[in-house]
């Protein structure tokens, strides 16, 4: 092929990819379903959801002793397996790899296994990814955050003083550099609340201080490319919900409808993602990212944060009716790092993707551990299907590898990522819940048709506190 064009030439050339690809992360959940369009590309993961029944999925033995404190600890960890290094060098030919998170470690140790990494470089994403830093690269792409200012709390006063001087009063929202969804963003409305997190607001040098604002969360994933920036689709955020997560703040899903949003808003959130693309092209960055916004009482549309990577939204974006109709957004990811010459017609892509006819009604649930526990898992739900009953119980149904394969919304597909001998702690996940229809209500609580079913899931779980688990293991009989 001399070069890509078109969406046929884009789809032809996935399918006849020779070149390895390995998705490497805690888990298939973020890429699922990609391994379908793109020949030879393999996931090896630290959690097999699919008990060794999916063909693309490579999980290899547990080491002993490994305590993981973060996504880019498993991507090493995972990389210098002596099991994954046969699996790689065993397929042979020049491998790239893929991650949801990576560091500069990773890249020193890819560079020692000959495999090419297809991101930016970890020192940009990193750089990008700081939430103080997305205003700026914000401000630079005429897109606008919730009235804020930037600077030292390490006081309340101090505080108090930065935001009269920004006229955004004192009910304010404090977010630090880096962190997790919902541990690194602070409510204060008073001294007492800022005593609650003085510790870690007053260790940065820097914080976001915003307005406290009325407002649903959103999220939309994009890809830059020598064409354009190319767009997905705005779908609610399920944030802070008591039954899925324990943190306030906490992401816990997302659900895609048509009227979730007006179209005017849907519109200023794609061209609002269109400029951010295009700076961060001059920023040095490429390819796949995550913006998320804040949508006021008025449906002012404000930048929330940027992920510069693929994230948790990635699965419902690359099955959206447009995957199908065109290419899932993550192909022009693959695309962009190629060793191919393209020129595609981003604006016609953009145009397409936004009509009503792109939107059909999904949405997934993360479901955590929100009580504080300390025990062992002794009994999963396994990765597939699910029916409930007319009583609301929950039952399997069949294996699948995919979601798309349920067939009304009286079934679920979940996808298990908590299993036998697995630690079950407040905040651990227990796996993802995949449906068609609607996940909240319009106050943005969870439906009882969701409540059931995440209820229904969790009924299946058995576990045991660790101490009768270790009792039992000093009890058995020597063999």
């Amino acid at each position: 092929m001399k070069g890509i064009r078109t969406i046929a030439d884009l789809r032809d050339f996935m399918r006849h990819n020779k070149r390895p690809i390995y998705f490497v992360s805690v888990s298939p959940f973020n890429l699922m379903g990609m391994d379908e369009w793109v020949a030879n590309f393999k996931y090896i993961c630290y959690v097999d959801p699919f008990d060794g029944r999916h063909p693309n999925v490579f999980a290899p033995s547990k080491i002993p002793d490994f305590k993981p404190k973060s996504i880019e600890d498993i991507t090493n960890h995972l990389l210098q397996h002596p099991e994954v290094i046969d699996y790689i060098t065993r397929r042979g030919g020049r491998p790239a790899a893929v991650f949801l998170m990576f560091d500069e470690k990773t890249e020193e140790i890819c560079k020692e296994l000959g495999i090419e990494i297809w991101h930016p470089p970890a020192k940009l994403r990193h750089h990008c990814d700081n939430k103080i830093e997305t205003v700026r690269i914000g401000n630079k792409a005429g897109v606008r955050s919730v009235p804020n200012t930037l600077g030292p709390a390490r006081t309340y006063e101090e505080l108090l003083t930065s935001a009269r001087k920004a006229g955004i009063g004192a009910d304010l929202v404090v977010q630090t550099a880096f962190g997790d969804s919902g541990q690194t963003t602070y409510y204060i409305g008073s001294e007492d609340d800022y005593n609650l997190h003085a510790a870690k607001i007053a260790a940065e040098n820097e914080v976001k201080i915003m307005k406290r604002i009325k407002c649903r969360s959103a999220t939309m994933e994009a890809c830059t490319t020598t064409s354009g920036t190319l767009v997905g689709l705005l779908m609610t955020e399920i944030v802070g919900n008591p039954e899925l997560t324990h943190h306030k703040g906490g992401w816990a899903g997302n659900e895609i409808f048509a009227d979730a949003f007006p179209q005017k808003v849907r519109a200023e959130a794609r061209n609002m993602v269109q400029r951010l693309g295009n700076q961060l092209r001059k920023e040095g960055y490429r390819g796949y990212f995550d913006v998320d916004f804040l949508i006021d009482e008025n449906n002012e549309v404000y930048l929330g944060e940027l992920n510069p990577r693929i994230s948790g939204a990635s699965s419902l974006t690359n099955h959206a009716p447009f995957a199908y109709a065109d290419a899932p957004l993550f192909l022009f990811h693959l695309m962009e790092f190629s060793d191919i010459a393209y020129d595609i017609d981003v604006e016609d892509l953009n145009d397409r993707w936004a009509c009503n006819e792109s939107i059909e009604p999904w949405l997934q649930v993360m479901i955590k551990q929100t009580e504080k526990l300390n025990e062992i898992v002794t009994h999963a739900p396994a990765t597939g299907i699910y029916r409930m009953a007319a009583d609301n119980s929950v039952s399997y149904d069949r294996f699948a590898c995919q979601w798309e394969e349920i067939e009304s919304e009286e079934e679920a597909f979940f996808l298990c990522l908590a299993g036998p001998g697995d630690s079950l702690y407040l905040g651990a996940y227990f796996g993802v819940l995949l449906m068609r229809g609607r996940a909240m209500n319009d106050e943005a609580e969870l439906n009882e048709r969701t409540r059931n079913w995440v209820g229904g899931i969790k009924r299946i779980y058995a576990s045991k506190p660790l101490t009768e688990i270790q009792g039992d293991e000093a009890t058995e009989p020597v063999r």
